[in-house]
């Protein structure tokens, strides 16, 4: 194994991705991933424990199970801007180099013949296998909080389909989403979507920035949390400390609550539903 990360261009990812590796039947090339990678200055090994941990903890039966316990904890140790976050080559590279093992036992489906969706390995940030995982941890921590990450990555439909949303990135409209889920205000998968379908309807007309602001993030004690890593070990056994670059304003997360469960209430596709 390399012992840093490398960055592997979309166009190098595509071309590697045939339906025999989609399904599992032919190997990798890694030879010839590497000679296509440019250099980064991530550690490798540490991200590699990581799905080495995931998938000793958890059952390819429990497999969703294991996206609550891996956010934080790759988001803990893969410690990125979100400019670098943005960056999809360290995403491909980690799934199709680093641990393409991970992504087989994580995503492979049930189909004939089983298969990996091609935007696992390589695609949007809210479908590839680790992006997802490193952006839920992103959007949805509150400063140095990782409980609410737990909450939205216990649900495969926050992840599914919430994490697709404009509207998170305004950190008291996931904050008040995760507080519905916490308080049992929303309970099924069916709620979820129609949860995310009402909020990003009224956030069309509606500015949640202005109607819920937000405190300002500390972008330079985010920026002293990546920097201090060389010699933090990140916790497999309790939440990891994320960056305290500031809470969101709570005031504005109740606000939007007490708005977001009105909308569930007088939404067609929520009426049915017991709230």
């Amino acid at each position: 194994m390399n012992t840093t990360l490398g960055l592997l261009p979309n166009e190098a990812a595509a071309r590697f991705l045939t339906t025999g590796v989609l399904e599992n039947r032919e190997a990798l090339p890694f030879s010839a991933i590497d000679q296509m990678s440019e250099s980064s200055r991530w550690g490798a090994e540490p991200v590699r424990q990581l799905f080495d941990e995931a998938m000793k903890r958890f059952t390819p039966a429990e497999r969703t199970s294991a996206d609550a316990w891996l956010a934080p904890v790759l988001h803990a140790t893969l410690r990125l801007t979100r400019r670098e976050a943005s960056d999809s080559r360290i995403w491909n590279y980690l799934a199709l180099r680093l641990a393409s093992d991970y992504v087989y036992w994580r995503h492979l489906s049930r189909g004939n013949p089983p298969t990996v969706s091609r935007t696992r390995f390589s695609g949007p940030f809210h479908s590839q296998a680790m992006a997802r995982l490193w952006w839920a941890a992103e959007l949805f921590r509150d400063g140095p909080d990782y409980e609410p990450v737990v909450v939205a990555c216990s649900n495969q439909d926050v992840l599914n389909t919430v994490l697709r949303l404009d509207v998170i990135l305004h950190r008291p409209t996931a904050q008040a989403m995760i507080r519905l889920l916490t308080t049992d205000v929303i309970r099924t998968g069916r709620q979820v979507n129609a949860l995310a379908q009402a909020v990003n309807t009224a956030g069309s007309t509606l500015s949640y920035e202005a109607y819920a602001p937000d405190n300002s993030r500390d972008v330079d004690a985010y920026r002293d949390w990546i920097e201090e890593l060389v010699g933090v070990l990140v916790p497999y056994d309790s939440l990891p400390t994320g960056p305290s670059d500031g809470r969101v304003r709570s005031t504005s997360v109740d606000t939007l609550a007490t708005l977001f469960k009105r909308l569930m209430a007088e939404s067609p596709t929520a009426r049915e539903m017991p709230l």
